[in-house]
């Protein structure tokens, strides 16, 4: 059986999407004669946690770990919060204090590529022992953080032992990176580190043909596009809200915030008395306060619960009740690319889905190849309006299903299966 080391940062307890691939990849890999040997923090900083995901770690995995240093600990001291939205990606855009401000620069100066740099040497020289006893012949690197890449470039180096290495995001090009207030300095810094990595990888794993077309215009090696999944049994028995509930599961970052959406909501609460008594817009997980500000001026907030954050199963069970399930992506060309991987588990769902993002984007066609739901651009106001008021009306009569389909390719043992093999 082949042995493959992974170096990840998040694992259980950690919450959120980060977790969640690598978590079911390893799940799975021992199904096709690979052994896997994981790598990951021993006292890490974990903004969000769902402790009922160590449940699913799979029984006689290897986990090797060590300590590792960061700052977040320490600015901790001055705001905890402040801290823990930053480093869960909720980068306020209006009314920055200074000292988020302050947060900002210093992360996107000081701490490059982010804030667990520290553990880049101490894991180099710690694995290069581990490599040697375990009979380690892969090793695979997984980020953000893309400093957890760096342990892959060094080890490399020293070793040049096979290595391939999966972004779950892309480096300089995703959304919030415009916004850590780089020097010039910093922003070349960012570049270089990200084309060493690109070219020194034996194989490089993306998550959107998007990210891959961005990489090859920056290296020649060979990159695999493997999505994120879903890992669930569909429910056909489970009982469906009373209110035909609109939500949104997943964080609601800065940006992420459709104006287009709340007005045409906004409008259909004035001008339909139903829909203003049977609406529910549900927000699961943590909403930028841009976002709750914006909700509440389209005066959409007397039909709005604030759920907040759910272990994974207890999300899955929100995504199968709703009625219809809402995904909104950042309107921006850096965003078109990003395919947030509860998508797959929204199919999985069978729940109408209804998406807005920005032209071009991936999510959108995904959608309609597989005949989920409706998705539309920022500047499409009357045709959202038309598609709520068509699914509200289709859910009076309780006719309002989804007919999904050719989605089992997505299933975290297929993928695991196409990773097999690029291994």
């Amino acid at each position: 059986m082949k042995k493959v080391l992974i170096i990840a940062y998040y694992w259980p307890p950690a919450g959120g999407p980060g977790v969640q691939r690598w978590l079911k990849f390893i799940t799975y890999l021992r199904d096709f004669n690979i052994e896997p040997v994981l790598y990951i923090p021993e006292n890490p900083h974990y903004p969000i946690q769902d402790t009922s995901l160590l449940k699913e770690i799979p029984e006689g995995i290897f986990i090797y770990k060590k300590p590792i240093f960061e700052p977040y600990k320490l600015a901790g001291i001055f705001s905890s919060k402040k801290t823990n939205r930053i480093s869960s990606g909720l980068i306020q855009t209006k009314k920055q204090s200074f000292l988020e401000k302050a947060f900002l620069w210093v992360r996107g100066n000081l701490f490059i590529p982010d804030a667990r740099k520290f553990w880049v040497e101490p894991s180099i020289s710690f694995l290069e022992d581990v490599i040697k006893k375990e009979k380690i012949e892969t090793i695979i690197t997984t980020g953000p953080p893309h400093s957890v890449h760096l342990i892959g470039l060094g080890l490399k180096k020293k070793l040049n032992i096979t290595w391939i290495s999966d972004f779950r995001d892309p480096w300089t090009t995703i959304g919030y990176h415009k916004k850590l207030k780089l020097t010039e300095a910093s922003k070349r810094k960012h570049k270089l580190l990200e084309s060493k990595v690109l070219n020194s990888a034996d194989k490089i794993i993306v998550t959107s043909a998007t990210t891959k077309n961005v990489f090859k215009a920056i290296t020649k090696q060979p990159i695999e596009v493997i999505t994120n999944g879903y890992d669930i049994q569909i429910a056909n028995d489970v009982a469906l809200d009373s209110k035909f509930t609109i939500a949104h599961i997943g964080s609601l970052l800065t940006g992420r915030d459709p104006n287009v959406l709340w007005q045409a909501l906004s409008e259909l609460l004035i001008e339909n008395a139903d829909f203003k008594k049977l609406f529910s817009l549900q927000l699961v997980g943590v909403v930028s306060d841009d976002v709750l500000e914006n909700i509440k001026k389209y005066s959409i907030h007397n039909n709005t619960e604030i759920v907040g954050y759910l272990s994974h199963n207890n999300a899955i069970s929100f995504q199968r009740k709703s009625q219809v399930l809402l995904l909104i992506e950042i309107n921006s060309e850096e965003t078109k690319g990003i395919i947030p991987g509860k998508v797959f588990e929204y199919l999985a769902a069978k729940r109408p889905i209804l998406g807005v993002g920005p032209k071009d984007w991936e999510v959108g066609q995904l959608i309609k190849e597989t005949n989920a739901g409706e998705a539309f651009t920022y500047d499409s106001k009357e045709k959202l309006k038309e598609i709520i008021l068509k699914w509200f009306n289709l859910y009076l009569v309780n006719k309002l299903k989804s007919t999904s389909n050719s989605i089992e390719k997505y299933s975290r043992k297929a993928l695991t299966e196409q990773l097999a093999k690029h291994l």
